[in-house]
């Protein structure tokens, strides 16, 4: 019956109380006994739990029973919460007919609420609004209530006010979706057409794809078909999600569910592919797929050689599940064997940092985060690096691109000063503002990626006090004025402090650079002079001092010429020194051109 279908989502910005509103759900609706319940019940990951954010979808079924006396078949689809994962959000939402808009009676309308929703509204689902947190002292229900009056029209008796911690109407929201959102559309006897919206690696089932079929049927025996990858698979299992992987006999056209498909990586089941039989599937794949290509690339490198193999093991594991991480091998004078590792944003590499180390116990070093640069050079080649120590000779290139993103700030009007200072010395340019409400302003800007992906996050929460919030998207290449930033320790260049930067901001980061180095790098017992090269010359230097022993401490008077030799051997004895001796660079100096704004 699938007038009794409901597919549906919650968008909200990080932390305002989606996962909590989906704990009360489960529980109302019987899915979870109160005895098996914890809180965040879709939050598997302890990471996901810590830092109140969404990394993963998921889906679950519910049963629920209306007012009308029967009986609803609710799928939730719990979609990732923040910016980095903007394209497997877009998919989820593709899979529903409805959404939640879940808004903080304390915070507000956020950037990334905004974000999602302005997908929500491109993916043509109904939104039902929801003012959640109203038992806080802090909340300020009615100026909510009037903002979302304002962006979406809806009228502000129907905007639902609840609190999902204490359970306050939880049950009108239930209701609500059985009355506003749209059961399903449908064929069972068309051939099949299933969208991807996310997947896992199991070990005993292979890769684990979470799809919503959206006509023909599924069941153990079809042949089916990846439209994208071009690759084969038949079931090994096919189910629900009621919450635990709950195996069925078949899948209908408006259901969502799982299919086991026994492939050993993610990779040839991509999220946003379209999954049709093998035999007289559909000719061509539902639209919006793309490939999620990572845009911000470090370095990891073990602190001890010996656990290389172990990082790769590691980092295999982790891409059986995630299909956007890419890495490959690469060395480094000043940190030996590790791998380039491709990421879809800062918070992407935060999360695989803290798996490595917890998950897999892993001590592992991470260089600062590059992005993708296109190089084209005098002979009319175009080529691509995703590290500044690739970047072929001066002489050599003709221009340097850069990629651009659409950055769009969302805060209060009396930060408004703060946000335009930070965007503008980051290169940004202003594109346009808005205010949804009297005392809010959406500004849009254009900035150079490399420029966001350097503490600017932090630099925007601490300038605004943390009201501000942020979402971006990628535009194009750019050509810009850029050149090669090295550092040069002891004469020797480290390439994993070498650094591509504005031509303009080449003395100030190189001078910035070189006065943290001086602090961070143990003294010796010779000089250590620590150097910025660009442009073919040096443009910063400072000296590590060395440590001196009082060799003329034993002379208690007498001639001049007695201590002039003494001082004269100790410093030849430190010239042959410098040139055997190797200067260990501490791991903070590589976290150092993270930490640069800082220091000016």
């Amino acid at each position: 019956m699938k007038n009794l279908v409901r597919n549906f989502c919650i968008i909200a910005h990080v932390d305002h109380g989606k996962s909590t509103l989906a704990d009360r759900m489960l529980q109302l609706t019987g899915t979870i006994s109160d005895r098996d319940m914890t809180e965040q019940v879709l939050d598997t990951m302890d990471l996901e739990r810590e830092k109140g954010v969404t990394i993963k979808a998921s889906a679950v079924r519910m049963n629920f029973d209306a007012a009308d006396g029967k009986a609803y078949e609710f799928n939730l689809i719990d979609t990732p919460g923040h910016v980095d994962f903007n394209y497997e959000v877009s998919r989820a939402l593709e899979a529903c007919e409805g959404a939640l808009l879940v808004v903080d009676a304390a915070q507000g309308i956020e950037a990334q609420t905004l974000a999602n929703l302005y997908l929500a509204l491109e993916a043509n689902l109904v939104i039902i609004p929801v003012i959640n947190k109203i038992d806080l002292p802090s909340a300020q229900t009615e100026e909510v209530s009037d903002d979302i009056h304002n962006l979406l029209g809806t009228p502000k008796d129907q905007i639902i006010q609840i609190s999902a911690k204490q359970g306050t109407n939880i049950q009108q929201v239930l209701q609500a979706i059985v009355d506003f959102i749209p059961p399903p559309k449908g064929d069972d006897a068309e051939p099949l057409e299933a969208l991807i919206f996310d997947s896992h690696y199991d070990a005993y089932k292979g890769v684990v794809a979470y799809v919503r079929v959206f006509n023909g049927s599924i069941t153990r025996d079809d042949q089916l078909l990846m439209m994208s990858t071009k690759v084969k698979a038949t079931p090994v299992e096919i189910g629900i999600f009621a919450p635990n992987m709950t195996p069925v006999k078949n899948l209908t056209s408006g259901e969502v569910g799982y299919i086991a498909t026994g492939l050993k990586t993610v990779s040839e089941c991509r999220v946003g592919d379209t999954i049709t039989y093998a035999n007289n599937g559909v000719e061509k794949p539902l639209p919006g797929y793309k490939h999620a290509k990572p845009m911000v690339f470090a370095g990891v490198y073990p602190t001890d050689g010996e656990d290389y193999a172990d990082l790769r093991d590691a980092l295999e594991k982790l891409q059986l599940n995630d299909a956007s991480l890419e890495y490959q091998p690469e060395t480094s004078e000043a940190l030996n064997f590790g791998f380039r590792v491709g990421f879809l944003g800062l918070f992407h590499m935060d999360i695989i940092q803290e798996r490595l180390e917890r998950e897999y116990d892993m001590d592992v070093v991470f260089t600062a985060p590059s992005v993708e640069y296109e190089i084209k050079l005098n002979n009319g080649e175009m080529i691509t690096i995703s590290s500044p120590a690739q970047l072929p000779d001066e002489n050599e290139i003709d221009q340097i691109l850069e990629p651009w993103m659409d950055l769009t700030i969302f805060t209060p009007t009396d930060y408004y000063g703060v946000v335009m200072e930070l965007v503008t010395k980051k290169r940004g340019i202003f594109i346009s503002q808005e205010y949804p409400s009297p005392n809010r302003v959406q500004i849009e800007f254009e900035i150079p990626l490399s420029e966001l992906i350097i503490d600017f996050f932090d630099q925007l929460k601490s300038g605004t006090r943390g009201y501000a919030s942020m979402d971006y998207q990628f535009i194009e290449y750019r050509t810009e004025k850029l050149v090669k930033l090295e550092i040069l320790v002891n004469g020797e260049s480290v390439d994993a402090l070498t650094a591509i930067v504005h031509k303009e901001d080449a003395y100030h980061k190189g001078q910035a650079l070189v006065s943290r180095l001086k602090e961070l790098i143990p003294r010796q017992m010779f000089t250590i002079p620590v150097q910025a090269y660009a442009q073919g010359r040096v443009i910063s230097r400072a000296n590590v001092k060395a440590l001196r022993k009082d060799v003329l401490s034993k002379c208690y008077g007498g001639d001049i010429t007695r201590k002039k030799k003494l001082l004269e051997k100790q410093k030849k004895g430190k010239r042959r020194m410098k040139m055997v001796g190797n200067v260990e660079i501490p791991q903070e100096a590589f976290m150092a051109i993270l930490r640069l704004d800082q220091t000016k």
